[in-house]
């Protein structure tokens, strides 16, 4: 007898058993700090504090649309039913680990011979109708197995979250800068529409040759066709945001050109230490595939030895309903089972072979997911370190063209210049300032593309499914 509790004592240590190899995160491989030069702003190494997109994407019409795009996006919808998913498995594989509980009841009468003098027949039994004793972790591992596999999934939202949230403020800024192209396409067309007419004057004149007015025509049409395809890109640019909001987008909330843009979206602090990219939610999710990789090692290891399943019953049984709760009604049982496999051919080996290569290829993923994100990040980080100086040319450039065509128009019509010479600097100016938008579209596009790579706002949420 004094043997039971010492066997008790060891199956319980037993169940406690992991055979899954301790999870050891690589060092980050990547350099401590972000690249410093001529293409790189050098900041001090500070902390960066957690963003959220109101701090960043500061106009309240863009916040407006965010706040509707978080709540009825469709593909953010089908990433949080993959998390509550992942969770429920979590808790399936948990709820394996505990005994299963059963009860059952039957009732019957019989008479025979229709005389009266039947007798009924009543038992009420409930037990422990399923329970594996987890000598070797294998329940534990798989059940630690999905739940890290739920937090990879919750991650997996994280980052679409962020990538909607980027994605509706680049489409946001894009319809600025299409307005603003729109808006010189109109300009160029106007003023071409003017020379046409003077040039037509000028030829029934006999002052100006028909190669004047065919080159005038020429601009004009060019300008015409700029217009019908920028009032097709800021349809489609209303698409996109009705598309990421998920919904009628009320043109209010849109930008009427990129004036309004660029003050709405701040820069982002650079110099920080590249530790940070551990919270960006693609890296976190990385590390949760590879931490569930490492617990379906445990699984696979565990098969490799014999599984023990207890069962119990415990119950009442009568012929008559007011017995059934007497002393001599009572009845119990108990049993167990156990099996292990004598030969598979080298399969349950093979099967922690194949958990073991999972878990290699789970290291790599988190590895590259880690150089990716620095990559990113220092790719923007490459554009602000010196878009400002663009931005001031761009400007520039800008303003002698226009003073370039202002002159060379006035000498044109003075007799000086040739036509040709008028028409091209026109298409210079016009050239310009579409270049000067596309510039500025590129300051804003870094600031977001900072804000995404920086894994800023990925969102709130329970890190225990």
């Amino acid at each position: 007898m004094a043997l039971r509790p010492l066997l008790l004592a060891g199956t319980l240590a037993l169940a406690g058993c992991s055979l899954a190899p301790k999870t050891v995160l690589p060092a980050p491989p990547v350099p401590q700090s972000w690249p410093v030069g001529d293409a790189y702003l050098l900041q001090s190494e500070a902390a960066l504090p957690i963003l959220s997109y109101r701090s960043v994407f500061t106009d309240p019409r863009l916040q407006t649309l965010a706040e509707q795009a978080l709540a009825n996006n469709r593909d953010l919808r089908v990433a949080y039913a993959n998390v509550a998913a992942a969770r429920a498995q979590a808790r399936v594989s948990r709820a394996g680990q505990f005994p299963e509980i059963g009860i059952s009841a039957g009732a019957g009468y019989a008479d025979s011979g229709g005389a009266g003098n039947g007798s009924g027949d009543f038992s009420l039994r409930g037990g422990i109708t399923a329970f594996e004793l987890d000598l070797f972790g294998r329940l534990a591992n798989a059940a630690e197995a999905d739940r890290n596999s739920a937090l990879a999934t919750e991650a997996a939202s994280r980052t679409v979250r962020l990538a909607l949230i980027a994605d509706l403020a680049g489409a946001w800024a894009t319809y600025g800068a299409d307005r603003d192209l729109l808006a010189i396409a109109q300009d160029t067309a106007a003023n071409a529409r003017e020379n046409v007419r003077l040039t037509k004057a000028r030829l029934d004149g006999g002052v100006a040759p028909r190669t004047d007015l065919r080159q005038a025509e020429q601009i004009l049409a060019t300008a015409e066709d700029a217009i019908a395809a920028q009032t097709s890109a800021i349809a489609q640019d209303e698409n996109l945001i009705r598309l990421l909001v998920g919904g009628d987008v009320d043109r209010a909330l849109l930008p009427a050109g990129l004036a309004e843009v660029t003050p709405a979206i701040v820069s982002l602090p650079a110099g920080v230490s590249s530790q940070v990219l551990l919270r960006r939610p693609d890296v976190i999710e990385a590390e949760y595939r590879l931490r569930a990789a490492n617990a379906d090692i445990g699984v696979a290891r565990a098969r490799l030895f014999p599984t023990i399943s207890l069962t119990g019953l415990l119950g009442f049984a009568s012929d008559a309903l007011g017995s059934l709760f007497d002393g001599g009604s009572f009845g119990w049982s108990a049993g167990g089972d156990a099996a292990a496999t004598i030969f598979d051919a080298g399969g349950r080996r093979a099967g922690v072979a194949v958990t073991e290569a999972q878990r290699d290829a789970a290291l790599a993923g988190y590895e590259g997911a880690i150089q990716t994100a620095f990559r990113e990040v220092a790719d923007a980080l490459a554009v602000q370190g010196t878009i400002s100086e663009r931005v001031r040319a761009a400007a520039a450039n800008t303003e002698a063209a226009a003073d370039t065509a202002r002159l060379t128009d006035a000498r044109y019509k003075g007799g000086v210049d040739s036509f040709l010479a008028s028409l091209d600097a026109q298409r210079s100016l016009y050239t310009a300032r579409r270049s000067e938008i596309a510039t500025g579209l590129l300051l804003v596009n870094t600031r977001i593309a900072l804000f995404r790579a920086l894994g800023g706002d990925s969102g709130a949420g329970s890190r225990t499914p």
